[in-house]
C-alpha cells in the first residue's frame, strides 16, 4: 500500500476532497458534516455481472453527494444529512457483516466526501485479514489527490463518465468542469489498477490460479458455467444514456476507447428512470427544479439506445457491458 499523507482541508479552511472546494465554515455542497453517514448496506444484485455475480455485491450507500445531478437516481439519499452516523469501527464491522452474507466484494457507493474515514476503515479491515476486493463506485467528479490517497486500498474502480458536453454538465450537475475532472480522475484509477483481472466466484482470494486477464468473453470461456467470472482488479467506466443524449454518449465512449482501448471495461446503461411521477421519490423542491428540464421527464427511447450501441459495434469496442431492452424502472432503485 502506498504511503500518502493526506489532509482534507487547506490553510484557508477550504475542503480539498473534491473539485468543489467548499469553505468548511459554511454548508458543504455535498451536505456532509464532521461525521460519516451510511444510508443503507445490502447485497446488490443489479450491478455489472462481474461485480454482482450470483451472490451479490456488498453495497454500502453513503449519505450525501458532491455532484447532485438534477436527474439523480438515488435522490432520496444524495441531498446530504441522510443516513445513520457510523464510526470507522462500525463501517469496518459492516464490511464483515456483508462478507458473512456472502458478498463477492465491498461496493462503496458515493463515498468521496468521507474518504479520510473510509481509508481508516479499509486499513482497519485489511489489518484484520479482510480479503474481499473493495470497489469504489463514484460519479468521477473527484480530486486526483483524493483518488491517489486510495492507492493500494481500492481493487476495482467503478466510475461514471456522465458528460463530455460541458454545457450539459453545467446544466444538470452545476459542474462545467466535469469532463476535464473525470478524465484526470479516471486516468489515475487506471494507473493504480492496471490491466483487468478476474477470478472464479466462490474461490478464495488471492489464489492466482483462478485469475484471468483479458475480456469477460475470453475469461468466461475458461470457466465452467457454474463458476462466473468476477472482477478482482480493474476499472469499469459507466455511462448512463440520457434523453437527447446520443451525441454526448458517443463522445464519451469514443474518448474512453481511444484513450484506453481494452485496458478498461465500459458499461453502457439504458436504465435512466424519470422519478418525477414516482411516489415519494422526490421532494417538492426537487420536483420544482425538474420542471426546468422537461426533456428529463421521459425514459430514453429504444432508438436512442440503439444508435449508441450501433456506434460501439462499428468502432469494434469489445469490453462492453450493455443492458436488456428496457432496464429502466423504479424496481432497479434501492429502497432507502
Amino acid at each position: 500500500m502506498a504511503e500518502y499523507a493526506y489532509e482534507n482541508k487547506n490553510k484557508n479552511n477550504t475542503c480539498t476532497l473534491c473539485p468543489r472546494g467548499c469553505n468548511l465554515s459554511a454548508h458543504a455542497f455535498c451536505g456532509r458534516d464532521e461525521g460519516m453517514r451510511v444510508a443503507k448496506s445490502m447485497l446488490h444484485f443489479w450491478e455489472e455481472p462481474c461485480i454482482s455475480g450470483r451472490a451479490g455485491s456488498g453495497a454500502v450507500f453513503f449519505g450525501g453527494c458532491n455532484l447532485k445531478c438534477i436527474f439523480c437516481q438515488n435522490a432520496a439519499i444524495s441531498g446530504g444529512g441522510e443516513g445513520k452516523p457510523v464510526s470507522t469501527e462500525e463501517l469496518c464491522d459492516i464490511f464483515y457483516e456483508l462478507k458473512e452474507k456472502g458478498a463477492n466484494n465491498i461496493n462503496l457507493v458515493t463515498a468521496t466526501h468521507f474518504v479520510p474515514q473510509l481509508r481508516e476503515a479499509i486499513i482497519m479491515a485489511k489489518d484484520r485479514g479482510f480479503d474481499l476486493p473493495f470497489v469504489y463506485n463514484t460519479s468521477a467528479y473527484e480530486s486526483v489527490d483524493t483518488i491517489r490517497s486510495l492507492d493500494g486500498l481500492i481493487d476495482i474502480y467503478l466510475p461514471d463518465f456522465k458528460f463530455m458536453d460541458e454545457e450539459k454538465a453545467r446544466k444538470y450537475s452545476h459542474a462545467a468542469d466535469y469532463p476535464a475532472v473525470a478524465k484526470a480522475a479516471i486516468e489515475e484509477m487506471v494507473r493504480q489498477t492496471g490491466e483487468p483481472e478476474f477470478f472464479r466466484e466462490g474461490s478464495v482470494l488471492p489464489d492466482e490460479s483462478t485469475v484471468y486477464g483479458g475480456t469477460a468473453e475470453s475469461s468466461s470461456k475458461k470457466l465452467p458455467d457454474d463458476a462466473p467470472a468476477l472482477m478482482k482488479k480493474g476499472v469499469i467506466v459507466r455511462h448512463l444514456v440520457m434523453p437527447l443524449g446520443v451525441k454526448n454518449a458517443i463522445a464519451v465512449l469514443d474518448y474512453l476507447y481511444d484513450t484506453y482501448h481494452e485496458r478498461i471495461f465500459l458499461s453502457v446503461m439504458n436504465q435512466y428512470t424519470p422519478l418525477y411521477d414516482v411516489p415519494g421519490a422526490l421532494s417538492e423542491e426537487q420536483k420544482k427544479r425538474l420542471d426546468n428540464f422537461p426533456e428529463l421527464k421521459r425514459k430514453i427511447t429504444k432508438r436512442e439506445y440503439e444508435k449508441v450501441l450501433n456506434h460501439l459495434y462499428e468502432r469494434g469496442m469489445e469490453n462492453v457491458f450493455i443492458q436488456e431492452e428496457d432496464a429502466s424502472g423504479e424496481g432497479f432503485i434501492p429502497d432507502f
